[in-house]
């Protein structure tokens, strides 16, 4: 693990390929110490026959050992720890001196309808991308809620970063058993979000906030797309696009973040002023579809500051 004199100390869990790989990479060029963690890794013969390298970002060749060593080779710090996010023991096994930004892109799809998708496949969806995100998270609060020396958001901006959708009704279509685990991802965003503005934790720097792209980005899952129609390259974006929604994330006020689910383009334009996504597309002068709705329904009720009596079960 990276020192805890490092000045800033990011885990990104889903980093062996494609977003999560991408996220890491310029985490570290933005003077992060960047944990790689994932399950795919390289031993050290491998890594020496391994040409070209970096591999492709996009295939099995990639690993966290790979990442790690094309940010040292940069002059970045990375340490890859392999970790295997169905089993909340190797979560727990992720210790840290020090935290700062917690990225969790680790997922797992199996896109079709429920009487199509097999017990084996909901339950394995569910492990890797509600539970494991839970997992994680409640291992990195304690060290997260540590404070600057002052308490002010300045001294330390803390973030927990999901890759998570907007919640709206047509996502679910076609992939009701993926959308139960992502949309249950979603919810711990608004919920902990909650709770840490009850707490007064964003004043002093710390926020989780969701983040989804606008627009399909280049990957392993799109991959097997641009495989069978290479056309179908045109309605794609770099990852770039992601990681840098994810800077902006983590450089944007903490209170603006807050529970948020927010899509990589929309945050980009609004926050940074951004309006020209040109250089993202993976096919130059290529204008790429957008897969997102423009508006998305305010999950607000009038009622939304009357809980009640409130209850913790861990008091009663």
């Amino acid at each position: 693990m990276p020192s805890i004199n490092t000045a800033k100390v990011a885990l990104v869990i889903g980093a062996s390929r494609g977003i999560g790989r991408q996220i890491a990479i310029d985490l570290a060029k933005e003077g992060y110490a960047v944990v790689v963690a994932a399950k795919s890794t390289t031993t050290e013969p491998e890594l020496a026959r391994l040409s070209p390298f970096p591999p492709d970002p996009n295939s099995p060749q990639s690993t966290i050992t790979t990442v790690a060593r094309e940010i040292t080779l940069a002059g970045g710090e990375a340490t890859a720890i392999p970790v295997d996010t169905t089993n909340y023991s190797s979560i727990q096994q992720l210790a840290y001196s020090r935290l700062d930004v917690l990225v969790y892109n680790s997922g797992a799809i199996w896109w079709g309808p429920v009487a199509t998708t097999p017990m084996k496949r909901f339950q394995l969806m569910q492990r890797v991308n509600v539970e494991g995100l839970y997992g994680a998270v409640q291992e990195a609060l304690p060290h997260l809620k540590e404070e600057g020396a002052s308490g002010r958001e300045g001294d330390r901006r803390r973030r927990i970063i999901v890759v998570c959708p907007p919640i709206y009704s047509r996502f679910f279509r076609g992939k009701t058993a993926y959308a139960v685990g992502k949309v249950g991802m979603s919810v711990l965003v608004k919920g902990l979000g909650m709770d840490f503005a009850r707490e007064g934790v964003v004043e002093k720097g710390l926020a989780i906030g969701g983040l989804w792209p606008a627009v399909a980005i280049e990957s392993a899952a799109t991959g097997q797309f641009t495989r069978k129609d290479p056309s179908f390259a045109r309605d794609l974006r770099k990852p770039t696009i992601f990681s840098d929604a994810v800077l902006a994330l983590l450089k944007a006020p903490a209170a603006v973040v807050n529970g948020q689910l927010e899509l990589d383009e929309d945050f980009l334009r609004k926050q940074v002023g951004v309006t020209d996504f040109s250089k993202y597309a993976v096919v130059p002068g290529s204008e790429p579809r957008r897969i997102m709705p423009v508006e998305l329904p305010d999950l607000t009720v009038k009622e939304q500051d009357d809980e009640g009596m409130r209850a913790d079960s861990s008091k009663l």
